[in-house]
């Protein structure tokens, strides 16, 4: 809009000066971060004020323009209030994703006999333990301020597991990176294979099943028992303290699961 204030409103009217303001104001949309195709809005504005040949239309435009741009900022938050059931639900699906990825790239490596977890498995790093926490904030500030509004059904419920697994599986998480390292006494010889952690594999992927189905509102029922078999078939095979103390975080993550389970039935 100010370039073709700028330019139209005081370069000739020509095809040249048409053309001068689609180029630069479709570049400065790019270099402004816009993904997608070049605005509309520029070949309008330009049209418009190409097309009108009246004396000080091109500042009447731009004062147009902002009044405009004020009432949206102003009236906008009045008009189309935000909507902070809708932000904890996709809060809560980021959430979902980021743990899926996360737990996935763990049970990869573990089946392929690797490390288990690169030092940053995320890109979003420990901010995906904080989200749950920080959706349930909203969720509970919506439920204070929208008293006349039904929240969506099972959200609440979903939010509580949420928060709950992200604390059992960043135990987990921790534990399979001091479990990796081995004892401090032996960091500086290559790590033994460790079978205890090849074999979680299956039920660190049955877990993040189950957890995934749930926190979609979905059944999960039958994976949390297939979850809970290997849970055991696991302790059997390795019955260590250190072993149990592998799998506690899972087993935690079950409790919640299971919890879940019986409040929505």
């Amino acid at each position: 809009m100010v370039l073709s204030t700028l330019l139209l409103g005081r370069l000739p009217a020509s095809s040249l000066s048409f053309l001068a303001v689609l180029v630069f104001g479709c570049a400065g949309m790019y270099l402004l971060g816009r993904p997608g195709s070049p605005n509309q809005q520029v070949l309008i504005t330009a049209l418009m004020i190409y097309a009108t040949a009246l004396p000080g239309y091109p500042w009447a435009r731009l004062a147009e323009t902002l009044v405009g741009i004020a009432a949206v900022v102003l009236l906008g938050p009045l008009l189309w209030p935000p909507d902070p059931y809708r932000s904890a639900a996709e809060g809560l699906d980021a959430y979902r994703a980021g743990i899926m990825r996360l737990l996935d790239a763990v049970a990869g490596r573990l089946a392929r006999g690797g490390p288990p977890a690169a030092p940053d498995p995320l890109p979003e790093g420990a901010r995906l333990w904080l989200r749950p926490q920080a959706c349930r904030a909203a969720f509970d500030r919506a439920a204070h301020r929208l008293r006349t509004r039904t929240p969506p059904q099972g959200l609440d419920g979903r939010l509580e597991l949420a928060a709950r697994s992200a604390v059992t599986l960043q135990c987990f998480t921790q534990e399979l990176q001091v479990r990796a390292r081995g004892p401090a006494r032996d960091r500086c010889a290559a790590p033994a294979p460790d079978p205890a952690l090849r074999d979680i594999a299956p039920l660190v992927r049955s877990t993040a099943l189950a957890l995934d189905a749930a926190l979609r509102g979905e059944e999960f029922a039958a994976e949390l028992d297939r979850a809970r078999g290997l849970d055991l078939a696991h302790r059997s095979a390795h019955p260590t303290r250190h072993d149990a103390v592998l799998r506690a975080g899972l087993h935690l993550t079950h409790e919640a699961l299971g919890d879940h389970l019986a409040a929505r039935r």
